[in-house]
């Protein structure tokens, strides 16, 4: 688990969390693939995927030497004995190393070279610059000697070959800049010190947690970490992400899909709201022409297999109620249009003919990917997509009559949506899906079944309150289990068919709040502030011993702790 703390002494396990900087797509981490974490640090660049580039390793007398690491928001070091290498983010693209009494060297991570993939390595005539290529990354990784000596082992072999760059490899004190390049570019000449230079990402990180969390106590010691979680995860405006987006995280999970963003939209918009409108609209630069979100985007791909959940309309709500500034006519224009079409999309293009209820065509579509609500049929009406359809053209209508826009259509949607809703999902004591083609019921163990929570004073009173005795069934030391832990199909480390996820929990605590349950939603706020405080910001965590599981960065488990953080501040005053 990360040490908490403010940002002036904020340090954290770098086989947890990476150490990146705002903007980059590049981060140092032991962790190099999927679910993969070596014993050395590697420089790690995501553009065009993730890849391990570079491997680097400390050094004593030309061996490797076995080193301590810290890690904080402006610095991460190695250090043996009186022996210290330290890193800096000089620019995003850039990293400033300098290091006393050890070496550094700079491996290939590749270890062999083809046609088509891995390292080369070679001395530019044109400044002696040691200079690797990757075609996994399509970059180039140029150092640049600051001072001491420089060495480069296996420059221009081929095939499979040790291929490296040593830095102080003499002994004596050494500073370098390793910077990811295109096919060529100025050399870079700073004239700060590594001093300055960390100072300067310092103030960046303490002026961003500033910012989106200013409320922060005693009683939220987890929130200056939060911060640097969605800070360090954000990349600058490049390929398919053409604003300024915080990706899920900086290990493997390095996409943006279209509700993950939500999220992380909400937790920056009190402080930063110019960049939560652009992180709420990222997936809407690659709407379709029917209207549907991509089911997710990187650096160099947009995936169009599934879709996900119409959870927008809800966010902007939020998002409006605690952003520092109102939305400009502009902003409100694009998001009404934008809106408009991908609520279009799931009336149009996701009914059966002659049925209410929009279907999802697989769990993926819902985000839940293997929720037990999808084990009879994958093709099913589920009540979280209705009460969130239905909730997103209420919201459409409102937006539509501030602008002077038609709401009519709007409104009577969701009358229709909630009126066939409770229809035909419920059974007069729980909510369950229907498949769109067999028309056969689901099993309501999963928490999804839950969702429509959200639409709160909309549901009838016994509906809510029957929902509310079925979630006890689910809630844990820690939160809400995804499947109670007494179900037969519970699984400890099985996605969403047990463990506590992050946007679950913050819907199901909106939920709570919206039917009148306050002291439940007390109780789930608390208890996941609880969790993130003791096993960090996972992907999710096992609902029973709350340990962290999956990815151990991930941004919208960040991005919801400072959410409720902020919320139970503002409460207890």
């Amino acid at each position: 688990m990360s040490v908490l703390g403010e940002p002036a002494n904020l340090t954290f396990d770098l086989r947890e969390i990476p150490f990146s900087t705002r903007g980059s797509w590049l981060n140092l981490s032991p962790v190099t693939a999927l679910h993969t974490r070596t014993d050395a640090v590697h420089l790690v660049s995501h553009r065009n995927g993730m890849h391990a580039v570079l491997r680097l390793d400390p050094l004593r007398d030309g061996d490797i030497v076995a080193t301590s690491w810290t890690a904080s928001p402006s610095v991460f070091s190695w250090q043996a004995g009186q022996g210290i290498i330290e890193a800096s983010f000089e620019t995003t693209d850039a990293i400033r190393l300098r290091g006393v009494g050890l070496g550094l060297q700079l491996s290939d991570a590749a270890g062999g070279l083809t046609p088509f993939t891995g390292t080369y390595l070679f001395v530019d005539p044109l400044d002696d610059a040691p200079t690797f290529t990757s075609y996994e990354t399509g970059r180039r990784y140029r150092v640049t000697s600051r001072l001491g000596s420089v060495e480069a082992h296996g420059a221009e072999a081929l095939g499979v070959a040790s291929r490296t760059v040593v830095l102080g490899g003499d002994g004596l004190p050494w500073e370098a800049t390793v910077e990811e390049i295109g096919t060529a570019a100025v050399p870079i000449s700073s004239a700060a010190s590594f001093d300055e230079v960390a100072s300067a990402q310092a103030s960046a990180f303490a002026g961003f947690v500033d910012a989106i969390a200013p409320w922060r106590d005693a009683r939220t010691p987890a929130a200056a970490l939060a911060a640097y979680v969605l800070w360090s995860a954000t990349v600058a405006p490049e390929g398919f992400m053409q604003r300024e987006s915080v990706l899920m995280s900086k290990h493997w999970m390095d996409k943006l899909w279209s509700w993950d963003h939500c999220f992380n939209a909400l937790a920056i918009a009190p402080g930063l709201t110019g960049l939560a409108v652009d992180q709420f609209l990222v997936p809407f630069d690659h709407q379709d022409a029917s209207g549907a979100l991509p089911d997710s985007i990187t650096h160099s791909e947009v995936l169009r297999n599934y879709v996900k959940p119409p959870i927008h309309g809800w966010a902007l709500r939020r998002l409006r109620a605690t952003a520092e500034r109102p939305l400009s006519r502009p902003e409100l224009e694009e998001i009404h249009d934008r809106l408009t079409a991908w609520t279009r999309f799931w009336l149009d293009y996701r009914r059966r003919p002659g049925h209410a209820l929009p279907y999802y065509q697989h769990g993926n579509d819902s985000g839940w990917d293997n929720s037990t609500t999808f084990d009879r049929d994958r093709l099913i009406e589920s009540p979280d997509l209705a009460g969130f359809l239905a909730l997103q053209v209420e919201v459409l209508a409102e937006l539509s009559a501030e602008l002077g826009r038609p709401a009519q259509e709007w409104t009577t949607a969701r009358d229709e949506l909630i009126a066939a809703m409770l229809g035909q999902l419920w059974t007069g004591e729980e909510f369950v899906a229907i498949g769109a083609l067999s028309g056969q019921r689901s099993t309501s163990s999963s928490l999804l079944n839950l969702l429509p929570l959200v639409l709160g004073e909309r549901l009838p009173a016994e509906v809510r309150s029957s929902m509310v005795a079925h979630l006890l069934d689910h809630l844990t030391d820690h939160g809400p289990a995804t499947e109670p832990v007494t179900s037969p199909h519970y699984e400890s480390d099985g996605y969403w068919r047990g463990p506590i996820w992050a946007p679950s929990t913050a819907l199901i605590e909106d939920g709570l709040r919206a039917s009148g349950f306050t002291e439940v939603a007390d109780i789930v706020n608390a208890r996941f502030r609880a969790l993130c405080e003791q096993s960090g910001f996972a992907e999710n965590f096992d609902a029973v011993s709350g340990a962290g599981l999956r990815d151990r960065a991930y941004t919208w488990t960040a991005a919801v702790y400072l959410m409720f953080a902020a919320d139970f501040v503002r409460r207890a005053g």
